[in-house]
């Protein structure tokens, strides 16, 4: 990890709550003045000499004049966020009086903070290494309850502490066969072959279980793209208002009434499902407007994770195999989803589609089975996801890391495999160990946590 960088001994200031209108403000400051930078706003106390984590209130002057009255958070070093003092001021959420109080300490000579730099200061200062850090920002940005326990996972050194105990291990390897370099002469190996064989076994397995882990992070953190598709009329819009227990989308006996594409979001069992309601498919129609619809509902369907196809129960079987054909062939995860099934029997609707599994039966417009569509969806986007534990990648840098991780870790496994000797696999387990570093954060760059950084919001 890099020692403090040079500059970074300054105090830094940002609003933490969204700028607007609310009952409370939170402005953050950090660095070693900020006690005597607030000590001058605040006379009621001498914050010099108050204790760590203790709440004063009183008011916030500044050159005589009253700002607000405020409570005022101490944090001393090295028991804080960012491992440095800080001080957290809790205002009223009147967007000037937030002005005032920032500006009033930019006067006393703090900085405006840069995005996620209370955070890279934590980092720099060892309170978080690198992928704990990052995934302070995917607990900020999470929009469902698995997306908030993966990155508290993270957060609590989940995922650092498997790739920190694989990374312990592979040095004591790597420093047994760097000693033994030194006795080549000697012919002695100090490095048990059979242990480091297993060690290497185990980490590639975990590190490809981390890799495949990364489909399901993915889909946690940025939500599953679902077009629902089919001919006009079929009801897909009634399904999208059924889904999302809203009138939405609006819904009409007439084909051809949705002519764009409606997008909305709803959240089932912790996943975020992102519902696309196209316009329907057809394939002869005079209408520009509607063709415009039907051009873009299959650019949707292309791009979508999953496609539940719609279609009326009093369609014919044919059709509805000729298009099963068509989704199979664009590979893309899909359901049939038969609607209007309230106006069958059930044996009928048994009889009907005998051998065809997978048929998901609903009724959109009474909202029949539509939670057995959900379970459905549901399992569809957790089906052969593997996860290490509770770990979870989310992260493309962790994922293109861990790619190269296993790489190394192939060679490292064809060099024992072809009895090489230890000068020939040395370096194949320096560059395992800094691909595992870049991580976590021991190996980086300054370039490389100001690119990382900045994606944060201010004031984190």
């Amino acid at each position: 990890m890099l020692g403090k960088l040079v500059g970074w001994d300054d105090t830094i200031v940002a609003l933490a709550t969204p700028a607007g209108l609310g009952a409370i403000a939170l402005v953050r400051i950090s660095g070693k003045e900020s006690f005597s930078i607030i000590g001058r706003l605040f006379p009621k106390k001498k914050l010099s000499e108050q204790p760590s984590h203790t709440l004063h209130f009183g008011r916030l002057i500044d050159s005589h004049e009253e700002i607000d009255e405020v409570v005022i958070s101490l944090y001393r070093a090295p028991k804080s966020y960012t491992g440095e003092d800080v001080i957290e001021i809790s205002c009223h959420g009147s967007p000037y009086v937030q002005q005032r109080v920032l500006q009033s300490i930019l006067h006393q000579g703090a900085r405006l903070a840069k995005p996620g730099e209370f955070t890279q200061r934590a980092f720099l200062n060892g309170k978080l290494d690198l992928a704990q850090a990052e995934a302070v920002a995917d607990l900020i940005a999470s929009n469902s309850e698995t997306s908030l326990k993966t990155a508290l996972h993270n957060i609590r050194g989940g995922f650092s502490k498997d790739l920190k105990a694989l990374r312990e291990r592979l040095l004591s390897f790597s420093a047994l066969i760097e000693l033994e370099l030194d006795f080549s002469q000697e012919d002695v190996e100090f490095a048990d072959r059979k242990k480091f064989y297993e060690l290497i076994e185990e980490a590639t397995l975990s590190t490809h279980q981390l890799i495949k882990s990364f489909q399901l992070g993915n889909v946690i953190k940025n939500g599953v793209q679902v077009a629902i598709v089919g001919k006009p009329n079929s009801g897909k819009s009634t399904l999208l208002n059924a889904l999302l227990n809203d009138e939405r989308a609006i819904v009409s006996e007439i084909a051809g009434t949705t002519r764009d594409t409606i997008e909305e979001a709803v959240n089932i069992d912790g996943i975020l499902f992102r519902l696309i309601d196209t316009a329907g498919i057809r394939q002869h129609s005079h209408d520009l407007i509607e063709n415009i619809g039907i051009e873009r509902s299959l650019q949707k369907m292309q791009q979508a994770d999953i496609v539940i196809y719609l279609f009326d129960v009093m369609d014919s079987v044919d059709s509805l195999m000729a298009q099963k054909r068509e989704l199979e062939k664009r590979e893309r995860a899909f359901l049939l989803v038969a609607n209007k099934s309230d106006l069958m029997e059930e044996q009928a609707l048994l009889i009907k589609y005998d051998g065809l599994d997978g048929l998901v039966f609903i009724s959109a417009k009474s909202k029949k089975n539509i939670e057995g569509l959900k379970k459905h969806l549901v399992d569809l986007v957790l089906k052969d996801k593997t996860s290490v534990g509770d770990t979870i990648v989310t992260n493309e840098r962790h994922l293109h890391a861990l790619q190269k991780v296993a790489e190394s870790l192939s060679e490292i496994k064809k060099g024992l495999d072809e009895k090489r000797s230890g000068d020939l696999i040395s370096p194949d387990i320096r560059q395992c160990l800094y691909y595992l570093g870049e991580i976590t954060g021991e190996v980086t760059s300054e370039d490389q946590l100001d690119y990382i950084f900045s994606k944060f919001c201010i004031g984190k």
